[in-house]
């Protein structure tokens, strides 16, 4: 009996670990639309908290709704990009935490608070599902 339980234990965490081994290997870093629907926040986390504008701009749609600092525009991906790229630049980025995540099928909506470069500012991240995959078809970085 205990054997079965551990045996039975051993592939349920064998799949995660295969999905998890199959995230990193993508190009992308986008995560399937049938993943669990908050984990799509957890690269894009880390890559705030990073300053990592080029691993971000993986998840950007290809055209976007992109307000920095009050500045709004709709911008290709390789645009939000360097505006990303420039706020981070200017404003170094020490930690990210998301406060508040909803959404459902085939979107995803988080508030984030980002701490760079001495200042607190509040990040909206909205997200639809497009080929399977979650893409950012909206993001905006204000002061508090």
């Amino acid at each position: 009996m205990k054997l079965r339980l551990i045996a039975a234990l051993a592939l349920l965490l064998a799949g995660p670990i295969a999905t998890a081994q199959n995230f990193v290997t993508k190009s992308t870093f986008q995560v399937p639309a049938s993943e669990s629907g908050d984990d799509v926040f957890v690269p894009i986390s880390k890559y705030f908290a990073t300053g990592n504008a080029d691993a971000l701009s993986a998840w950007f749609a290809d055209n976007l709704e992109i307000a920095v600092l009050a500045r709004e525009s709709d911008a290709s991906r390789a645009q939000a990009r360097q505006i990303v790229k420039t706020f981070f630049d200017t404003y170094t980025p020490r930690s990210f935490d998301v406060n508040h995540t909803a959404g459902r099928a085939k979107m995803k909506y988080a508030l984030g608070t980002l701490k760079a470069g001495g200042e607190s500012f509040n990040v909206t991240i909205f997200m639809s599902c497009k080929d399977d995959s979650y893409q950012i078809k909206q993001l905006k970085i204000e002061r508090f």
